[in-house]
């Protein structure tokens, strides 16, 4: 048996970019930082920021470009694509993305750039096209067991 599952909390750095594919399908890609800080053996606090490319599709995708905004704190989850294409000078590039099946909102609307009529702040939202239950208790990050 084999797993490719990525689960990130983090901060996007940028508005979503949403696009579409020709047969009219929703596509965003996000970015979304996230941090660590450690103290190094001379007792010098250290800070690292990793970035992480995401996509997300459809109505997933249509979601992400309404109610997350530059800043706003959300939970992803999704599995590791690398794309490998060659660029316009003959050099083959490669690109590892994270595709979201389910993300989070942490922040509330007013956090996010939604308005007051929007969906609930740490509601869940799964990339399918089928009704998804509103989850009506707040998820706080000291609750998720990793």
């Amino acid at each position: 048996m084999d797993l490719n599952r990525v689960t990130l909390i983090g901060r996007l750095t940028r508005d979503p970019e949403v696009r579409s594919t020709p047969a009219g399908r929703s596509v965003a890609s996000i970015t979304v930082a996230t941090g660590r800080t450690w103290t190094d053996q001379a007792g010098q606090k250290q800070k690292e920021s990793e970035f992480h490319n995401i996509v997300m599709w459809s109505k997933l995708a249509d979601i992400a470009g309404q109610y997350l905004r530059k800043g706003a704190r959300m939970y992803v989850e999704g599995r590791l694509k690398t794309r490998d294409w060659t660029g316009q000078d003959g050099v083959k590039r490669y690109r590892t993305e994270i595709i979201a099946d389910n993300m989070i909102m942490l922040d509330g609307p007013a956090r996010s750039g939604a308005t007051s009529d929007s969906i609930p702040s740490s509601q869940n939202v799964e990339s399918s096209d089928e009704p998804q239950p509103v989850i009506e208790e707040e998820i706080k990050v000291e609750d998720i067991p990793f």
